[in-house]
């Protein structure tokens, strides 16, 4: 049975320590605890006994009962940031295979090595404005991320790419914020200042002069000269003219066409397919010169519809790689070798028939209908810079209106209107002046 001492102390009065065995047992372990007051003692004996002579539980030696604080609740899994980032991008709607891939490759080489240890719900663990912040500087710069491996080398990516992964984990973060029960208050993201596209030292796209085209196309193997030509004259896209098949080429009204219907695509597993262009105005018709449409005509003989214009040497669709290191690349070396000192991409044939169109006047619309921009500010945003062509249109139409309100004569309709005023200004005086 547990029991109470009382032990005088004559500074501090008496002390009341209650005694028991462990469980009752006269082996058992020897137990107290010091009370300041008798009744707290004797509450406390009875607890004690209570409990079969063992200490109440919750009850710390010393303090009393404590009160257990609640264990921090464990996150759930789905919601640490790879798991949420990576499940966010496979149940996108309306988004293709190819581009979920892409978003994947995003999440796991950008954003990860960075996110690693974060969190989308709110909390000590979530992913903070600052967190953003210092990711988008990492980005821009090429720093190496804190779950990087010692091995990995960053190179600094370009303003659009640093755009893009952050429009990506905008929408991962806005994602978390919607719903019945939003896992988080607010998108971190939401007022990042971005690099503007604009920004660097060099100028991403590459505009080709005739001469330079020209010596390109005679410097090609004479299998891609023909596909090359039809880039220059079209503005297609790269999986645009590989895609195109017999069936696409047609007249209307005796006026040689070129239907855009289809483009290359791959699945989430890196296959590639044909399917629909990049948008709705992707879908276009374009004429064609004779020129042109003798090239196409050439590349129809002896094929049924749905076989491809142009093919590599082994007969399938020419892969972009494969093209560029077996074709491109040694005839951009002989035109050097030549006097050209430009580095174009293929995908740069577009964006020079784009610039040789502004060059010629041709009003923008019909430029964004034919490059089958998605709407007329694309085609602005894109080339708009280039309308400086048209600089001695604008020097001359300027030059006339100066030289017009500089002229010395007055138009004969407005001197003689003013004399008209001055006539019936004069009466009005006169009148005013006889009464």
């Amino acid at each position: 049975m547990a029991s109470i001492r009382v032990r005088e102390r004559k500074r501090s009065g008496p002390v009341y320590t209650v005694t028991w065995r462990d469980g009752g047992s006269a082996k058992g372990k020897q137990e107290s605890e010091r009370f300041g007051d008798e009744d707290s003692a004797a509450d406390f004996k009875k607890l004690v006994e209570g409990y079969g002579e063992k200490w109440p539980p919750g009850w710390v030696r010393g303090r009393g009962f404590v009160q257990e604080q609640p264990a921090e609740p464990e996150v759930d899994p789905a919601h640490h940031f790879e798991n949420y980032a990576l499940n966010y991008v496979t149940l996108l709607t309306g988004v293709e295979g190819g581009t979920k891939r892409k978003y994947r490759r995003l999440v796991r080489e950008g954003m990860v090595p960075w996110f690693r240890d974060k969190v989308i719900v709110d909390g000590p663990d979530a992913i903070t404005e600052d967190d953003v912040k210092a990711w988008i500087n990492a980005l821009a710069a090429g720093d190496p991320a804190p779950h990087d491996p010692p091995e990995r080398v960053r190179k600094a990516y370009s303003a659009k790419t640093v755009r893009d992964h952050h429009g990506l984990l905008s929408a991962i973060l806005g994602s978390a914020t919607k719903g019945q029960h939003p896992l988080r208050r607010y998108n971190p993201c939401s007022d990042t200042r971005l690099p503007r596209k604009d920004d660097g030292d060099c100028e991403e796209k590459t505009y080709l002069e005739h001469w330079e085209a020209g010596l390109i196309l005679r410097h090609l193997a004479a299998d891609v000269v023909d596909l090359v030509q039809v880039l220059l004259g079209t503005g297609l896209r790269w999986g645009e003219v590989s895609s195109l098949q017999v069936r696409d080429f047609d007249h209307v009204g005796g006026r040689p066409i070129l239907r855009v219907s289809r483009t290359w695509k791959e699945d989430e597993d890196g296959r590639r397919f044909t399917g629909p262009p990049k948008s709705v105005k992707s879908r276009r018709t374009l004429v064609l010169t004779p020129y042109l449409a003798s090239i196409l005509a050439r590349a129809c003989r002896g094929k049924r519809k749905t076989d491809l214009l142009f093919t590599a040497v082994e007969g399938g669709a020419w892969l972009p790689a494969v093209f560029r290191r077996l074709r491109w690349l040694p005839a951009l070396e002989a035109a050097r070798a030549e006097g050209m000192f430009k580095e174009p991409r293929v995908h740069d044939c577009r964006h020079t028939h784009a610039a040789w169109l502004i060059a010629r006047n041709v009003p923008l619309p019909a430029i964004s209908a034919r490059l089958g921009h998605e709407s007329i500010q694309t085609t602005i945003d894109e080339y708009g810079h280039l309308l400086a062509v048209l600089d001695d249109d604008l020097v001359a139409a300027v030059a006339f209106s100066m030289e017009a309100a500089l002229a010395p004569e007055v138009p004969e309709d407005v001197r003689q209107a003013v004399e008209l005023e001055r006539a019936a200004e004069s009466e009005r005086v006169a009148a005013l002046a006889a009464t």
